[in-house]
């Protein structure tokens, strides 16, 4: 007998009522069962792939609606206070881009605290759009800038940013020698990729390049590469399966379930559960938020 397949709406009941068993694939083995789920510990270190970068299994995210240098909390005005109280929380590792502007804010949060406490990953921009400027320099120029912005000698993780198109590993071959080198000199521990459409995914998954590679996930298929989680999942288990760090996003569908606790609750269920996805960001905006996430990740309210 083939295992049973559950549409999301299935699931959403199922996760809501805390029972049952969430199916992967029809060729793949089912998840963790959401019964089974206990809560996990935000603060437990994880390894990213084969990187060696060690970090808590929850980070925060600093982009939340970010574009052209900026994102929400930095037009609150809130960015230094809240990635400082994310870090006396426990979280340590902070999700930056150049696109939203957070390098000095994140400098100034954690400039109190030993370096090697933490670990910071950032993203270049390369395509057309996203920053002032329409100049797209070499690698070397750019994370020059970044480590300016941050006053730290390296960065740990570099990726290329929002990669929709299914043959990005061809086009973007200038700055994917640049990373490659500059982590040969040890000025970045690791590279990688951001991707927004199942064709970037799927090239990420069959990249030896890649090291670390954000993926959106969640089990409603919302803000995601495929409407259908079904078609993202294998490919997610293939880049996890092949060494590659996986770092899991849009986890609250871009922020559409930030006041649905219950979807909220199934979504961090379900990705916890998968087993594929090595840690998780979610872009908190203040404080509160941070100690929410915590308990829910905790099993306290969930």
């Amino acid at each position: 007998m083939k295992p049973k397949r559950f549409s999301r709406r299935q699931f959403f009941t199922i996760a809501a009522a805390g029972t049952g068993t969430v199916l992967l694939n029809k060729d793949l083995s089912f998840a963790a069962g959401l019964n089974q789920f206990s809560g996990a510990d935000p603060f437990k270190i994880i390894t990213l792939g084969k990187t060696g970068i060690r970090t808590t299994l929850l980070g925060m995210g600093t982009g939340y609606s970010g574009y052209n240098r900026s994102s929400n909390i930095t037009r609150a005005g809130v960015a230094e206070s809240v990635i400082k109280a994310a870090y006396e929380k426990g979280i340590r590792y902070f999700d930056c881009a150049d696109s939203y502007g957070t390098h000095p804010f994140t400098r100034e949060a954690l400039k109190s605290y030993p370096r090697e406490s933490y670990v910071i990953g950032t993203k270049m921009w390369v395509l057309r759009g996203g920053i002032p400027e329409p100049e797209r320099p070499d690698a070397e120029i750019v994370v020059d800038r970044f480590r300016k912005e941050l006053n730290t000698d390296y960065i740990d993780i570099v990726q290329l940013h929002c990669m929709t198109s299914g043959t990005w590993t061809d086009e973007q071959k200038r700055f994917m020698d640049g990373l490659e080198n500059l982590k040969a000199k040890k000025i970045i521990r690791a590279h990688g990729v951001s991707v927004h459409s199942l064709e970037a995914l799927k090239a990420a998954a069959e990249s030896p390049w890649v090291d670390v590679i954000h993926v959106r996930i969640n089990p409603f298929g919302e803000s995601m590469d495929s409407k259908d989680p079904d078609e993202v999942l294998p490919v997610i288990k293939k880049i996890h399966d092949s060494g590659k760090g996986v770092i899991g996003m849009k986890l609250i569908g871009n922020g559409k379930f930030r006041n649905d606790p219950e979807k909220i609750n199934a979504s961090l269920k379900f990705v916890l559960g998968l087993g594929t996805v090595d840690m998780i960001i979610i872009g908190f905006e203040k404080p509160e938020q941070i100690d929410d996430y915590i308990n829910r990740m905790k099993n306290k309210v969930l």
